[in-house]
């Protein structure tokens, strides 16, 4: 080992304060950053060039949302025949673009799987009067406007909606679901009560804050206008060790190379938006601490109910046991909110697909350029074999391509992409509450509701008649997550001489040698920081969670706000007759359809037959059932609309009576030998695309062998 320097101390100290200038100096850019940023009419972060298609403040009912088509990048070829892709920004205070902030991010795998792509994102300031149903009704007329340019496109748009963009595109699809494609919700709540104990602290907000009537005043303060820094400041309260240490010691420590990236991610973070006060007390009443959009307790202003079941394209949710903000059971928990059982997904003709990442926090589920080039990038290249996928549970499982993987040609990049069959119970092993967690819950929304009509009563017309534009607007300037930016801009005398001194400590850096022992003292106590902040965190989420067991499962609490005799939440959303009545006019239909179709239906049914067992598919299969269909004359070849109904229907069949569906293969085969020949070959080859087939899918191949060998209409 080399001996320390013995001048140790001058070089580290000497280190320190040239460390300390860089770090001064990003921070003033960032304080510029954020001065330019909040003096413009249209900051964004997105990295690529882009055409505006439609401005939302032009529209019946404004809105400040936009949709522009994204220009692909030099050598970056879209097929026009291929479904676009909508990526949708979340306005949840902080400013528009990550969807598309780097090149390796949704928009950029979207565009290098071939597919046309738009971007929805949204402007700083509310326009006068707009609503949340103001905003979806938008939002589905970009998404026609998307379609109508893509005539071509074999099938419906694609839809990618982040973290709070996702609620609001699936609220969209579920009152008009006959114009979405798939939709990938990426981390977004939709079930808001759900979570496990020990985690999961930021549900029991509402209830430590007596419910929305500070939403309310925070909207009456600021003219009718909430600031989207109060929800930054609550994401950063979720980790007060990053916030408060980390985040700016990772800076400091690292300032010769950490500079670029810093100032990319706070150019995003530091340029809170606003909202129209009405827009965030509903979403505060109805969602965060309501729960009503599972229940189907949400209407339209013309009385249409927001049902998640009427929506019939498939939903694939990406969400991550790293993720704070959203957990997988708030991400997922909607499922069993709407469904009791297996066979009512499939009953109700839905495809929901998931995923599962191990680590990455919240915001790396949109920006982290791993997840990018791994989840977001597998779906975009599979999204179509997801659209053909007959109705059910399924999770998404991604690997790596193994050496002795069989028809490695088939496989799309170095992962193999999986989908594997689940049932509800897969979900429920995630964690859900007990009947006696959702009693707490409800408890906090009836005392909301409570605490709300008293606010509006006693205090509202006082607090609004206090408040002026320019009291709003100071309040909004001298908000924490905007001082902390401008304080360190030019606008600050104090800071200029701070880019001359920056300047000369780069023209001489002498940065301190890594075994310096000062240096190993300073990482130590970093350490400690963090570990401090950490115990204060545990013990503080410890604590809330305590309070709000106790006082919200408190029986006189449950008994003062209505809740009595032992009442429980029911959060199932009721019973349909209309739904009903279609599932019984399905059935109807499908008892007639054994016997009906042709050579593409009997093949078909028989590649589903035999890989049934199974219970997953992969993106081999679908490879090679393309290419099988590309092989056919353009005349007699099935459109992908086409194929993915009798997909559902052949699914649906087997299902409903196997051995009978089975059994009237050979009166669908045509009389030519060589046709019957022909169809039997496909399917041989898409079965085997996989790999080689277990015993029993073998046993079912050599059943349909003889069936196809058999006299047609036998």
């Amino acid at each position: 080992m080399p001996a320390a320097n013995p001048n140790f101390v001058q070089e580290y100290w000497f280190d320190v304060w040239q460390r300390s200038i860089l770090t001064l100096d990003v921070l003033r850019e960032r304080g510029n950053t954020y001065m330019e940023r909040r003096d413009s009419a249209t900051p964004h972060v997105l990295s690529f060039k882009f055409d505006l298609v439609s401005d939302g403040r032009e529209l019946p009912k404004p809105v400040n949302y936009v949709l522009v088509q994204i220009v692909p990048p030099a050598g970056v070829v879209t097929d026009d025949t291929k479904p676009p892709f909508v990526v949708v920004d979340p306005r949840a205070g902080h400013g528009p673009g990550i969807g598309g902030m780097k090149q390796d991010s949704e928009i950029g795998v979207a565009l290098a799987a071939g597919h046309p792509c738009y971007f929805i994102g949204f402007l700083p300031q509310p326009m006068p009067e707009q609503t949340i149903e103001d905003v979806c009704s938008a939002e589905a007329t970009f998404i026609e406007q998307v379609a109508a340019r893509h005539p071509r496109a074999e099938g419906k748009p694609v839809i990618v909606a982040n973290c709070q963009a996702g609620w609001q595109i699936m609220m969209t699809a579920a009152v008009r679901p006959e114009i979405f494609g798939p939709i990938l919700l990426a981390g977004s709540p939709l079930s808001y009560w759900q979570g496990v104990h020990g985690r999961n602290p930021m549900r029991y907000l509402g209830g430590t804050l007596g419910g929305t009537w500070l939403t309310a005043l925070s909207g009456d303060l600021g003219k009718g206008i909430f600031d989207g820094a109060n929800l930054v400041s609550n994401f950063e309260s979720l980790n007060p060790a990053n916030t408060y240490w980390e985040k700016a010691y990772h800076l400091y420590s690292n300032v010769d190379t950490e500079a670029h990236r810093f100032l990319d991610f706070e150019t995003w973070w530091g340029n809170p938006v606003l909202l129209n006060a009405k827009e965030m007390q509903w979403i505060a009443d109805n969602l965060f601490v309501g729960n009503k959009l599972t229940s189907g307790e949400i209407q339209t202003s013309a009385g249409v109910r927001v049902d998640l079941r009427n929506i019939k394209t498939p939903i694939i949710v990406l969400c991550s046991w790293g993720d704070n903000i959203t957990p997988p059971q708030q991400a997922l928990g909607w499922v069993t909110d709407l469904y009791a059982t297996d066979d009512e997904i499939v009953a109700n003709g839905q495809t929901i697909v998931y995923t599962l990442h191990q680590t990455i926090g919240h915001l790396g589920i949109f920006v982290s350029g791993k997840v990018a080039t791994k989840e977001h990038a597998e779906f975009a290249a599979c999204m179509e074999m997801i659209d053909l996928m007959p109705p059910g549970l399924y999770e998404a499982v991604i690997t790596e391509v193994a050496e002795d993987a069989a028809n490695p040609e088939l496989i799309h990049g170095k992962y193999l992409f999986r989908l594997e069959a689940r049932t509800l119970d897969h979900i429920r092993a995630l964690g859900a509450n007990s009947d006696e967690d959702n009693k707490r819950f409800a408890a906090v929304a009836r005392l909301s509701e409570i605490n709300h009509g008293l606010y509006k009563t006693l205090a509202q017309p006082m607090v609004q008649a206090m408040t002026t534009e320019q009291s709003a607007e100071a309040m909004r300037q001298m908000h924490p997550s905007r001082l902390r930016f401008a304080a360190f801009s030019d606008k600050n005398p104090l800071m200029q001489p701070v880019k001359g001194l920056a300047e000369s400590v780069r023209a001489d850096r002498k940065p301190v040698s890594a075994d310096n022992p000062l240096l190993s003292l300073e990482k130590v106590t970093s350490t400690w920081i963090t570990t401090c902040w950490e115990n204060y965190r545990v013990a503080r989420d410890a604590m809330t969670e305590a309070m709000f067991m106790g006082l919200y499962g408190a029986p006189l609490v449950q008994a003062m706000v209505g809740m009595a005799n032992g009442s429980l939440a029911q959060r199932h959303i009721e019973r349909d007759l209309q739904h009903e009545a279609s599932e019984a006019r399905m059935r109807a239909d499908l008892e007639k359809s054994f016997e009906v179709g042709g050579l593409p239906e009997a093949a078909i049914r028989s590649l589903i037959y035999i890989r049934l067992p199974y219970q997953a598919v992969d993106e081999r299969g679908y490879a090679m059932l393309m290419a099988v269909r590309a092989m056919q004359p353009m005349n007699r070849r099935m459109t992908k609309v086409e194929l993915k109904a009798a997909l559902r229907e052949q699914y649906m069949l087997l299902r409903l009576d196997e051995e009978r569906a089975v059994g009237a293969i050979p009166r669908l085969l045509p009389d030519s030998e060589q046709a019957r020949q022909t169809g039997l070959d496909a399917i041989r080859r898409v079965v085997a695309a996989p790999g080689a087939l277990s015993p029993e899918s073998a046993r079912r191949l050599s059943r349909i062998e003889k069936l196809f060998g058999e006299a047609p209409h036998a």
